[in-house]
């Protein structure tokens, strides 16, 4: 299984994922670690990432989820995945699950003014919330503002892991 909880910056997909990882026994990667060096520079500059920015980083991301799969090992992946044709594109089976974890922006700017040494700063916000196509089904939506435990109890209820 794979389970990619998304959302945007600050939302707490991170902690979420690392302890849902943990708690399921599944293997943890982290989307942020993988974006090339010219989208980190773009992003620590102020300007929000494109389509066409994105497009090197979700193919990886893709290969990384199909190399998982084809070994047998169950993965979190924490990605933004903000567009449903992004999470279409990180549907590489069948055994893909997704967690949206839904915050108001006022929260989620306090949070990013508050996260030092984040390639991500606060005025990018506004651009996540545009680029933001929420799912309208198919997917376990939780509240970002509640304990990262109470999530992961909750996704780990959800998808009987």
């Amino acid at each position: 299984m794979i389970v990619i909880v998304f959302g945007v910056a600050g939302s707490g997909k991170t902690t979420v994922g690392r302890l849902l990882a943990e708690r399921a026994g599944f293997s943890f990667i982290d989307a942020d670690d993988h974006h090339p060096p010219e989208n980190i520079a773009k992003m620590r500059s102020g300007s929000p990432l494109t389509d066409e920015d994105r497009e090197g980083w979700l193919t990886k991301l893709r290969t990384l989820l199909l190399d998982s799969e084809g070994a047998g090992h169950n993965v979190v992946l924490a990605c933004s995945a903000l567009k449903s044709a992004y999470r279409e594109k990180l549907t590489v089976s069948p055994a893909v699950r997704f967690v949206y974890l839904k915050a108001d922006p006022n929260i989620i700017a306090a949070r990013l003014a508050a996260r030092p040494g984040h390639f991500m700063p606060a005025n990018l916000i506004e651009s996540q919330f545009a680029t933001l196509e929420e799912p309208q089904s198919g997917v376990i939506t939780i509240d970002a503002t509640l304990p990262p435990d109470a999530i992961v109890d909750h996704i780990i209820s959800e998808y009987r892991l």
